[in-house]
């Protein structure tokens, strides 16, 4: 075992053995320079690109700022916002370095959620259904709604006809969703219907006031800011159902439906 482990340690401090040794690491230090240079160079090591912030800006507008930087965009999705142009950035993957505090490097995709002034949807079949399944469609496909009452004993409470802008509109044609819908409604009694009134930019009391001067009506309410009975007095109406048109016709003893707001922004009523 002594012979052994001396001409071990012979070996190990032979020139040939140091030698190579030597060569082994000076490999291993080449190697590992190239490859973190490489990294670094791959992988933009120590960059920093600050992400500007695009929303509210037009997609459109924004695509050389993006290329000046180096990096890249895509509309990831667009909703449906008729208050804003279409096209406008709602949101952007990743957030503007200004409110993340993160940089990004160069090639980075910038992923954006675009505004879009139309959202269309299918029209329903409503003819031959009851009065009150026909408005449930319509509410869960976005579209609004009046209905005129026809003299009819033999389809009372069914529709007759589905009409808009006038004219009939047949099952699967697209149309925006908020459009409105007219509903030929089969009546037995015409008696038994007044025009639908015009509560818009009304208080509340004053909407319910008008509402029992037309007849019986169940009157129905939804106010979320109204956490009072002060809040009640000052809110206003901002939409209703039935909407009011010319024309339309509400059954005496139906519901009458309005949203207000305390915060009403809109031009009253004359």
């Amino acid at each position: 075992m002594k012979v052994f482990f001396g001409k071990l340690k012979l070996f190990i401090l032979s020139k040939h053995f140091l030698k190579q040794l030597g060569l082994v690491i000076v490999a291993y230090l080449v190697i590992i320079t190239i490859t973190v240079f490489y990294l670094d160079t791959y992988t933009h090591h120590g960059e920093q690109i600050a992400v500007p912030n695009f929303e509210k800006k037009n997609v459109n507008s924004v695509g050389t700022q993006i290329e000046a930087l180096g990096l890249n965009y895509e509309v990831l999705d667009s909703v449906y916002d008729p208050d804003l142009p279409s096209g406008t950035i709602i949101s952007q993957n990743p957030a503007p370095t200004a409110k993340s505090l993160l940089y990004v490097k160069e090639g980075r995709v910038i992923k954006f959620r675009v505004s879009k002034k139309t959202d269309n949807c299918t029209m329903p079949k409503l003819v031959d259904l009851q009065e009150s399944f026909a408005k449930q469609i319509l509410e869960s496909r976005g579209l609004k709604y009046v209905v005129q009452y026809t003299a009819n004993a033999e389809a009372d409470g069914a529709v007759l006809d589905q009409r808009f802008k006038g004219r009939h509109i047949k099952e699967n044609t697209r149309i925006r969703k908020g459009s409105t819908i007219t509903l030929v409604v089969g009546k037995m009694s015409m008696a038994e219907s007044v025009q639908v009134p015009d509560v818009y930019g009304l208080t509340i009391f004053e909407a319910k006031e008008r509402l029992a001067e037309l007849g019986n009506f169940m009157f129905n309410v939804q106010c979320p800011e109204c956490k009072t009975y002060e809040d009640s007095t000052v809110a206003r109406v901002t939409s209703q159902s039935p909407e009011y048109t010319e024309g339309a016709m509400i059954s005496t003893g139906s519901t009458f439906t309005v949203n207000a707001s305390k915060n009403f922004s809109g031009g009253l009523n004359p």
